[in-house]
């Protein structure tokens, strides 16, 4: 049987404007957890994980309501971190990110991703896993599905309440089915993504 992975980004929280860390969701982002809970709604979900901040607890809370036979459940796992600090191939670029953070923080967040990886890449037997968290340690996961450098998470970005996907058959590895899906959401619902410049 084949396993599937769905990843999803908390929906986007009232403080995130203001720079604080952690807020229940704004109103745009409880319809954007209503949007994605309705999008998994005909999954047939064997279990739901989220990070315990309360941005993520909140939208886990919105794919329960629609899913009464499954109770979504906190793990330490799934909180936001910094997966990685700089590694000898990271380009220069991306040197003034790792800035703000300490030794202590970028070791914490890569000791919890390699625990996270051990946990929900493991092999199973089967089924359908929903993990809602944040926007580094998705990234995390599908760098490490597509074996790619260390420091290439930092060009994986997700919008809030987007939808990855990854699957694994049995004795296949993990594959990528699906990234940052944002067809459940409208226009005005596609938030979290990065600025970029008009081409």
């Amino acid at each position: 049987m084949t396993h599937y992975l769905y990843l999803v980004r908390h929906g986007e929280h009232v403080d995130a404007e203001h720079g604080l860390a952690d807020g229940p969701l704004s109103a745009r982002g409880r319809r954007q957890a209503a949007a994605i809970a309705d999008r998994l709604s005909g999954v047939p979900l064997d279990a739901v994980r989220h990070s315990p901040l309360e941005r993520a607890a909140e939208t886990a809370r919105a794919v329960g309501e629609r899913m009464p036979a499954i109770t979504p459940q906190p793990s330490a796992l799934l909180f936001d971190c910094v997966p990685s600090g700089p590694t000898a191939d990271t380009p220069p670029g991306y040197e003034a990110f790792f800035g703000s953070y300490t030794d202590a923080e970028l070791d914490a967040g890569s000791a919890q991703m390699a625990d996270a990886v051990d946990e929900f890449l493991a092999r199973k037997a089967g089924g359908h896993e929903l993990l809602i968290t944040h926007n580094f340690v998705i990234a995390w996961f599908v760098r490490e599905v597509l074996d790619a450098p260390t420091w290439r998470w930092m060009t994986v970005n997700q919008a809030n309440c987007a939808l990855t996907l990854l699957a694994q058959r049995p004795g296949r590895p993990w594959a990528l089915v699906t990234h940052n899906d944002m067809a459940h959401l409208p226009m005005e619902l596609r938030t979290g993504l990065p600025e970029l410049p008009p081409v």
